[in-house]
């Protein structure tokens, strides 16, 4: 009897003993499976459980890859080759292990950022656009004659005094616009400033970019960031034409989930533009277009939008307020050039606005040189002492409370304002300037850095 009980203890405890062992081993087995991604293939990255549009880029995604699928039956492309190529590309970038969403900061929808996709090289355009900028003459001929005349060389001779971490990239490779909205996220900043000419039109020094809003858009909502436009002086502009220019746009991208709306005091959600040089027109002709009682009102149209003036001269603030513009900003990273860019105006700036029903977007930019395009402009560098320009002028902006700030800019090489990413270079024929000792991408960083400061102040001027 003893044996028997002694037995009849050791099989009720050797099948505990395995009931326990099959009970770890599938407790094994779940958390295995459920750190392993749903989709191994392309899909979600990992982390958009994150993000409160989750739903909304989840459908783009999924409608992007049945246009896909379609377009392999379909001669006809649904923008452009290049809109395809570069969907494509985005596609195939798409993988989970990036992490996107775990390792990039929230954007901040009140820092808006110019940002240029003028930029071209012999591989995408067949020549270089802009790089290859000409060194333009001072308007004094005796001045003029003191200086070196010509066009810069790419790639080693490049129309900026520093050089780009990417090379003399072009505008519509989508390896470099995707680089571009990862690093402007990582900044913290929300919003992309495009500049924009109409269909056709272009600066005097490169070709119509029009045809790659539509990529920049869909990249843009990959990253969580949207798009509003900077509209940029061409021949011709007037009250007629930017109500065209200003049809066009809506008509055409305002459906995208990237296309920038701003929500109002009133609670409505309206576009904006930027509008660059705007004192260049009257204002009574700014005024038909942009009040009630104008003749080619846009207000309370389909088509009304917040359309925000820079303000260089301090009697242009006068005009804005004239014209019906909404706003202002200030653009230009120098401070001193202009009584708009300087920073100790933006108080009485602020305080104009705020007595008008005006919103008053100060732009902060991490330094200014231009010697590379204009070399007798030397008067004008802002040196940007290692960070430190940058960041008092983001201090002089949040002093103001402004409901939105602009950086100058992303990638204006051209006048040495970028904060993209910039690698030490030297050449038989110049020596770069760079952002030693720090790393390249110390201005997204220190973006970054005054972005959350610019939230946690901003709540408490809410209180």
């Amino acid at each position: 009897i003893l044996n028997y009980d002694i037995m009849a203890r050791f099989r009720r405890r050797t099948c505990i003993i395995l009931l326990l062992f099959i009970l770890f081993i599938c407790s094994i087995m779940m958390a295995l499976k459920t750190l392993r991604p749903d989709r191994a293939g392309f899909g979600d990255p990992f982390g958009l459980g994150l993000l409160p549009e989750l739903q909304q880029r989840t459908v783009l995604l999924d409608n992007k890859q049945n246009s896909l699928n379609r377009a392999q039956g379909d001669t006809v492309t649904r923008v452009s080759n290049l809109h395809s190529i570069a969907v494509n590309t985005m596609k195939a970038s798409m993988s989970p292990a990036k992490k996107l969403e775990e390792e990039l900061s929230s954007p901040n929808y009140n820092f808006h950022i110019f940002y240029y996709t003028w930029y071209g090289n012999p591989q995408f355009d067949g020549k270089y656009i802009h790089w290859n900028h000409p060194l333009l003459p001072h308007w004094d001929p005796k001045i003029a004659n003191n200086y070196a005349k010509g066009r810069h060389n790419p790639p080693e001779d490049i129309g900026a005094n520093f050089y780009p971490e990417l090379g003399s990239y072009s505008s519509k490779d989508p390896t470099v616009i995707e680089a571009h909205m990862k690093q402007m996220r990582s900044a913290s900043t929300g919003v992309i400033v495009l500049s924009w000419y109409p269909p056709g039109m272009a600066d005097e020094n490169g070709e119509p970019t029009d045809d790659l809003v539509p990529v920049v858009l869909d990249y843009a909502h990959k990253y969580n960031l949207k798009v509003t436009f900077h509209i940029e002086p061409y021949k011709d502009r007037d009250d007629r034409s930017m109500y065209h220019n200003v049809k066009y746009i809506i008509d055409k991208y305002g459906s995208h989930p990237a296309f920038y709306r701003h929500k109002t005091s009133t609670g409505r959600f309206l576009p904006m533009f930027y509008v660059y040089d705007s004192y260049v027109t009257i204002p009574e002709i700014w005024a038909n277009l942009l009040t009630v009682s104008g003749s080619q009102s846009i207000r309370n149209t389909p088509y009304d939008a917040l359309f925000i003036a820079l303000l260089v001269e301090e009697r242009h603030k006068h005009d804005i307020h004239r014209s019906g513009f909404d706003g202002m900003y200030t653009y230009f990273a120098t401070n001193g050039f202009s009584y708009g860019s300087s920073h100790h105006n933006w108080a009485s700036l602020k305080a104009f606005c705020d007595s008008n029903n005006l919103m008053f977007i100060p732009s902060v930019g991490p330094g200014y040189i231009d010697t590379s395009i204009r070399p007798w402009n030397n008067h004008n560098t802002r040196n940007r002492v290692n960070g430190k320009y940058y960041e008092t002028a983001f201090s002089a902006a949040l002093l103001v409370r402004p409901e939105i700030i602009s950086i100058t800019s992303f990638n204006e090489w051209h006048e040495g304002t970028q904060i993209e990413k910039a690698v030490p270079k030297r050449t038989g024929q110049v020596v770069y300037l760079d952002y030693k000792p720090h790393k390249p991408n110390v201005y997204l960083e220190l973006t970054q850095k005054w972005s959350e400061k610019y939230r946690k102040e901003q709540e408490q001027w809410l209180m």
